[in-house]
């Protein structure tokens, strides 16, 4: 594991051959709502030895329709994620949208998210980096693990090698994602961790709806093909009731779901490892 992370995980007890996760609910809906999924994702980690990074994003501004759900309030949001990670002693992220996001975020969030249709913006990028904060970009829909590089280039050149790339399915049509799996070694080998984003792969976008769908039926299929693809991470956001999420909550992973999956895939890791 790289030294900047085994640094996050600092407040952790964990295998040091497991790999890492980053879960939680897609976007911050209340104090109650992100104290009860860190406390039980932290627990389940714990047992299974697993290094956990709380996720849930202050504010979605990527939504399809003007009506969705994009936050709370920016100072709000990023206080309570703050308070939810120092509550549970757990690093903490979030997205940013624009340059001028980062530096507020980074005060607050201790990895900063680069959403996927956002990984050729040059400024995004560079105004994270130079916040010294853990920087993970996605990787864009319509992008091979390959040309990822330049993120990275980016990343590096402004000073910052701190760097995580997530894959997160590929364009497929108008209202679909497949996911490539020769995208986990092709990014692992611009030399930074990689992680599988198991609940956004999913996605049916552009729904007429203007809400997008999802398969989450299919994350356990995932996620148990990027252990064994060699993933250093799992991303996966979960809510106690998706039924009732305010974001994402046709591809979100029941909460109660978790352990179970959890479980299968620390047997997966030991056995390809």
């Amino acid at each position: 594991m790289e030294q900047f992370l085994k640094d996050l995980f600092k407040r952790q007890t964990y295998d040091e051959n497991s790999f890492f996760l980053i879960a939680g609910p897609c976007v911050i809906e209340s104090e109650e709502l992100l104290m009860e999924v860190a406390d039980k994702v932290k627990t389940i980690c714990h047992n299974l030895g697993i290094p956990y990074i709380f996720k849930s994003s202050y504010r979605k501004a990527n939504r399809t329709s003007a009506s969705s759900f994009t936050g709370l309030g920016d100072e709000l949001g990023l206080g309570l994620l703050q308070k939810a990670g120092q509550a549970f002693h757990l690093p903490t992220t979030t997205d940013i949208h624009a340059h001028d996001e980062a530096a507020p975020a980074a005060r607050y969030a201790d990895v900063l998210q680069i959403p996927a249709f956002l990984c050729r913006q040059t400024d995004l990028l560079v105004a994270a980096a130079e916040t010294g904060k853990v920087i993970n970009v996605k990787k864009g829909q319509f992008l091979s693990g390959p040309a990822m590089k330049f993120a990275v280039e980016k990343i590096r050149k402004a000073g910052n090698d701190k760097i995580i790339l997530t894959e997160r399915g590929t364009t497929f049509g108008y209202q679909d994602l497949v996911v490539d799996y020769r995208n986990i070694p092709w990014m692992k080998a611009h030399g930074v961790p990689v992680v599988m984003d198991c609940t956004h792969s999913l996605q049916q976008p552009n729904q007429t709806s203007g809400v997008t769908g999802g398969n989450p039926q299919l994350i356990g299929t995932i996620a148990k093909a990027a252990i064994a693809s060699g993933a250093d991470g799992l991303f996966i956001e979960t809510h106690p009731d998706p039924s009732k999420a305010l974001s994402d909550g046709a591809n979100m992973l029941h909460l109660d779901k978790l352990e179970g999956l959890l479980q299968e895939l620390v047997r997966i890791r030991k056995a390809v490892l």
